[in-house]
């Protein structure tokens, strides 16, 4: 009887989470763009290197990269000019192609909402026009880079509102930007909009559906990192975010975990997120994420805290932060222990 009152309890909580009594507002239903990327029908059928080019979609990023090392100079620009959407998004191939890619790409589009991602000296590492927009975005020199971080960013964010002006740190960009002054020389951050998020946060951010779409994505993505000799990474997840690294965790190889502002993992604890990674959680006390339920029942809601201790994840100081979205504001506790994080100097 206690448990069928606990588990009525938790449900009426995770009701909440749809029907807005606990902070959450309404949002729209999407579809997560998943797959190989645009183009990638023209690119099985091209003969012009007189042999097999990788499955976008079905060839690991090891096998890709692989492929790579094996063209000529002049065979990998051929590619790059005849094929610039799936060069830009092919995990494994090697970072220098994807920017020459993606620059192609974005002067091609004709849609405003990407003009100033196609402006000279941007490092975009990843560009899907699909749906709502996908894209990262390198700063810093991820080549020689000694310590590397991605940005996994939460609800609301797609390639329109990937570095909007208005609530800067709530962003990818702004987010990444501000970690990257934080650290020294030898860092670079990846600003990661790579799959599809919610919008508003109703059912899709109280369910893991996009998540879960999300988490194969990333796993893809952070694969193609290593496959082209790059250092693991340190992610940080905010938000929505935090679910689709929840997801993912046993599969990314990254370093350090840093969630914040998370509404839940979809685990009870860090031993349930099965990595290698050290956990780390923020959570400052003005952050509206504090009201949503951590419970989840029949698929809704996120599970336990990451930030309650005995979640078992490594406290980050947020007293300094402010709301949802303060974590990475200049001058708070919060980013410089980010900083640290990234530098490998909390290890």
């Amino acid at each position: 009887m206690r448990r069928f009152a606990r588990t009525l309890t938790a449900f009426a909580l995770a009701t909440t989470v749809v029907a807005g009594t606990a902070g959450w507002a309404s949002g729209t239903t999407q579809r997560a763009v998943t797959g190989p990327p645009p183009g990638s029908a023209a690119w099985r059928a091209d003969g012009v290197l007189g042999r097999e080019l990788p499955d976008p979609g079905r060839a690991r990023p090891a096998r890709v990269h692989h492929f790579f090392r094996g063209l000529t100079a002049a065979e990998q620009r051929k590619l790059v000019e005849r094929h610039p959407s799936v060069v830009g998004n092919l995990d494994g191939a090697p970072l220098e192609l994807r920017y020459r890619a993606n620059a192609r790409a974005l002067q091609a589009s004709q849609d405003p909402r990407y003009a100033g991602l196609a402006r000279p000296g941007r490092q975009i590492l990843a560009f899907d026009p699909r749906g709502r927009g996908q894209v990262a975005e390198v700063f810093g020199d991820l080549r020689s880079a000694r310590h590397v971080s991605v940005v996994v960013p939460g609800s609301d964010i797609d390639a329109g509102t990937f570095d909007r002006r208005n609530d800067v740190y709530g962003t990818p960009a702004g987010m990444a930007k501000s970690l990257y002054a934080e650290t020294g020389q030898g860092n670079a951050v990846i600003a990661w909009a790579g799959y599809t998020t919610p919008v508003g946060l109703g059912l899709d951010a109280a369910t893991g559906g996009l998540a879960e779409a999300g988490a194969g994505r990333l796993t893809r993505f952070t694969a193609g990192l290593a496959a082209d000799g790059l250092p693991a990474p340190t992610v940080f997840c905010h938000s929505y975010g935090s679910v689709v690294c929840g997801l993912a965790a046993s599969g990314i190889g990254a370093t350090d975990l840093v969630v914040l502002g998370s509404p839940g993992m979809r685990a009870d604890d860090v031993a349930g997120l099965r990595t290698g990674a050290r956990v780390w959680a923020a959570k400052d006390d003005t952050d509206w994420i504090d009201d949503v339920p951590h419970v989840e029942v029949a698929g809704l809601g996120h599970g336990a805290d990451p930030a309650d201790e005995e979640f078992g994840a490594r406290r980050v100081p947020a007293e300094d932060a402010e709301g949802h979205t303060g974590y990475f504001a200049p001058g708070t506790d919060s980013l410089r222990a980010f900083a640290a994080i990234a530098e490998g100097v909390s290890r």
